[in-house]
């Protein structure tokens, strides 16, 4: 293949440069991956459960069953390697609207209907190319015909972990019947509302034709359970609750779907509005109804259903039936009688919300919560919660009820969501789609601003993340349905986790083979021994224990060591060691305890080379000349010697290795290459230091231009950032203070010709101190504090001063002054009674 590139598209060019190098980087790393993984697993359903294994059935096989994709590792007609694999059952094309006459109908539809297509793919979308047949046909008024979403049954097979790209189209269909269903409070205070309704029903049906020729239309009201306390109970009160009211009760069906539109406004004037006690209404009761009770309600099966619920207060869930005694959790079934009355509303409790989650799932009904201002807030956070619906806000007469159905039907009709019915985590299904744009895929399943006729072409991923214990769960059905709309695809899944030679009846499957002894069964290439016999052939027996007796402890390299040194399988008390991948990678010993692959590496190579030494049993063995424990250091110490003759690292050190290491003395430690600089030699750094601060930092002694320039002529300073040195080059290093007390340093080498000095750029300055301002800074601390206490002083005084004359006042107030006589006060005069004296 040719690829021509246009020298003005450089930025194209690159972009595919990047794309084919992330592939061949992630192709390298799957390769990896499953030769470090696969070889691991021992029968065929464990390889095929491990991304980008493949199992072999050829008998005799010495390798590894269960390998990475190996080009020639196992012929192709031996290889298990199952992948995903799709057959399109049913694929009735999306529906077209064509002219048929010109009724009331406005139009009929065409759909076309494809036979069943197969194809299979590990990671890309399907095309359908085998053979269809079509035929048109004119739908019913009915809808029973129209199609919107494509295919309608897929059969998919999953391997583990391996995505599969799904298409689904979606169209909204010209002229689609729409049911809807007024559920309205019947309270006392929506009196108002209903009048309003009445003068307004023919108005909705008629603006609700203007989107639909199939239009139905149906009415039902609700109050609250009769049961104290949400009901006055009082005889008079069940009769009458309110002046002019009906008795009140739970939820009522006044007039199931219909084309009658006069009928519904009847029905709207005819209904009396009732009362009852709190504020909450038992609207989920009549929720739950209306939803469940498809036929008493006539939701039709291909429609579009709305139900407005209509009120002006909240709402009663589950576990408040308490209060009123009733204890039975509502068993989300349909409980109307004859009359369309709702006879369980004192038996069940009110259903929860996820229940009417669920029942507006399973029948594809929108909600449209219709409420006021008051209670707006509220619906709209219950709108989050309830599956295809909305909340919208209904004015104190009901007056604006015809542009909010009508907004709102375009809300629902404008956009579609993609949903499926998985319950647990081993389908992991994701959605991307362009929607109407023409831009990459992006992952979204909903898509807006659609119009009829609009073709939305979504992709749905599909992963299967992990295989149930229970084979029988191995098939699986998924739903993947547009939100409020009674149509769905179809997905039944077969899961890929175990290989057709595991099962009766295949080539590779037989029962007490001759290849097993016998004795076990013969599947993918391997034996499965019965509960008495074990080995690679069965050829053990666990019940005779003259051969059995020790055999396991014949395979261990000491009482608490694993069999054969968990590196293979103790066959009849021998251990059998496992085969690597890589042929010339051995594992060997009499316990599997020895191994060519597993010694220690210099530079990528296995005991530095096949030239230096080789891998036995762990250890490197090195060749002639070279020793350590990668065979990378040289034997000799010819290296250590310096040029000119002498010690081995002229006395002050060791060769390690073919390289000197100094040693560390009082005195400092010894460097250079061969350990020759002293650590207390200066060199010459003190003859080039001065230079080094005029030349670099403009100070020193020649910090003036003409005496620098005048004497340090040998060299000029390299700056750098950081001062290394090399001491195999013989480089020497120099730090030094100046006046300024800042650090510096440099590095010069005088073994060549020429003198290299290599300076830092930057001294190393201690931070300057500004002591004025810490002076300043510690008295305004002082006064600060002071004042600060003298502030609390006096703040305490205050309140114990406060307090102290609070409790002479409380005192005060108390005191009683005793009004009594002193007991030793005496009158000025005495008085005397004569006893004699008859007063006369």
């Amino acid at each position: 293949m040719t690829i021509l590139i246009s020298r003005k598209r450089p930025l194209a060019v690159m972009t595919l440069a990047a794309i084919l190098l992330v592939c061949v980087v992630t192709l390298a790393a799957a390769q990896s991956s499953s030769q470090l993984t696969c070889p691991g697993k021992t029968t065929c359903r464990e390889c095929i459960q491990t991304s980008n294994c493949r199992w072999c059935t050829q008998a005799n096989f010495t390798k590894p069953r269960c390998h990475g994709h190996d080009i020639g590792y196992c012929p192709e007609e031996y290889t298990v390697d199952p992948s995903n694999e799709a057959i399109t059952l049913i694929a009735r094309e999306l529906s077209k609207p064509t002219k048929v006459g010109g009724g009331g109908a406005g139009g009929g539809y065409e759909a076309e209907m494809s036979g069943s297509s197969h194809w299979s793919s590990s990671s890309s979308s399907h095309s359908s190319s085998s053979s269809s047949s079509s035929s048109s046909g004119h739908m019913s008024a009915s809808g029973h015909n129209i199609v919107q979403i494509y295919p309608q049954r897929v059969q998919l097979k999953l391997r583990l972990n391996e995505v599969y790209r799904l298409g689904v189209k979606y169209s909204q269909a010209e002229d689609y019947p729409v049911d809807l269903y007024y559920l309205m409070d019947l309270s006392k205070s929506m009196e108002d509302d209903k009048e309003k309704l009445s003068s307004l029903g023919a108005q909705l049906a008629e603006e609700m034709q203007k989107i639909t020729s199939n239009f139905r239309l149906g009415f039902g009201s609700f109050v609250d359970k009769v049961l104290m306390p949400y009901v006055s109970t009082v005889p008079k009160n069940l009769r009458e609750p309110c002046p002019q009211c009906a008795a009140p009760y739970g939820y009522h069906n006044l007039m199931p779907l219909s084309v009658d539109t006069h009928r519904f406004t009847e029905e709207v004037e005819r209904a009396a509005v009732s009362g009852n006690l709190d504020a909450p209404e038992g609207g989920f009761d009549a929720i739950m109804q209306a939803v469940v009770c498809r036929e008493q309600i006539g939701w039709r099966e291909m429609a579009r259903r709305l139900l407005v619920f209509s009120t002006d207060a909240g709402f009663h869930y589950a576990g408040d039936g308490k209060l009123g005694g009733v204890i039975t959790p509502n068993d989300g079934e349909c409980h109307l009688d004859k009359t369309g009355r709702y006879t369980h509303s004192t038996i069940h409790d009110y259903p929860s919300i996820s229940q009417i989650n669920l029942k507006v799932k399973q029948n594809a009904i929108n909600v449209i919560f219709a409420v006021t201002q008051n209670e707006l807030s509220v619906y709209e956070r219950l709108s989050k919660l309830v599956e295809g619906s909305s909340a919208a806000m209904l004015s104190n007469d009901s007056s604006n009820i015809v542009s909010l159905v009508r907004d709102e039907y375009n809300k629902i009709s404008s956009s579609v969501e993609m949903k499926d019915n998985r319950t647990d985590s081993l389908i992991d299904v994701k959605y991307y789609s362009r929607c109407k744009g023409d831009g990459p895929l992006v992952q979204t399943s909903k898509c807006d601003g659609l119009k009829v006729g609009d073709i939305v072409n979504f992709e749905a991923h599909i992963t299967l993340l992990k295989c149930p214990e229970n084979p029988r769960d191995w098939n699986q059905i998924l739903q993947i349905y547009p939100i409020g709309i009674n149509e769905s695809l179809t997905v039944d899944i077969e899961m890929l986790c175990s290989c057709p030679c595991e099962l009766p009846g295949n080539p590779d499957y037989k029962e007490y083979a001759e290849e097993c002894s016998g004795v076990g069964t013969y599947k993918c290439g391997i034996c499965d021994c019965d509960e008495f016999h074990h080995g690679h052939k069965c050829e053990c027996s666990a019940t005779d224990i003259h051969t059995e007796s020790g055999f396991a402890e014949n395979c261990r390299q000491t009482n608490t060591s694993i069999e054969c040194s968990g590196r293979g399988q103790c066959v009849c008390g021998v251990c059998d060691c496992d085969k690597r991948v890589n042929p010339e990678e051995i594992i060997s010993g009499t316990f599997c305890e020895c191994d060519n692959f597993s010694c220690d590496r210099n530079n990528g190579l296995l005991c530095s080379g096949p030239k230096q030494g080789v891998c036995s049993c762990g250890e490197c063995v090195c060749a002639e000349g070279w020793t350590g424990a990668a065979c990378d250091c040289k034997a000799t110490n010819e290296s250590c010697i310096p040029p000119s003759g002498g010690e081995i690292c002229s006395g002050h050190g060791t060769c390690e290795c073919g390289s000197c290491r100094c040693k560390i003395t009082e005195e400092g430690r010894y460097s250079g290459r061969f350990c020759e600089k002293c650590p207390t030699c200066s060199g010459r750094c003190n003859e080039f230091k001065h230079c080094v601060q005029c030349q670099m930092y403009k100070t020193g002694p020649l910090a003036d231009p003409d005496d620098c320039a005048t004497n340090c002529t040998l060299f000029v300073p390299t700056g750098v950032k950081k001062v290394e040195i090399d001491e195999e080059k013989d480089d020497n290093k120099c730090t030094f203070f100046d006046e300024d007390d800042c650090r510096y340093e440099f590095s010069y080498n005088d073994s060549g010709e020429k003198i290299v000095v290599k300076a830092q750029e930057e001294r190393e300055c201690p931070p300057k101190v500004f002591m004025l301002g810490i002076v300043l800074a510690v008295i305004a601390a002082v006064v600060l504090i002071g004042l600060a206490v003298l502030l609390l002083w006096k703040l305490l005084t205050t309140i114990h001063d406060r307090r102290e004359f609070a409790r002479f006042e409380k005192e005060r107030m108390m005191a009683k002054w005793d009004t009594g006589e002193n007991p030793i006060y005496k009158q000025a005069t005495t008085t005397f009674k004569n006893p004699t004296y008859a007063g006369k």
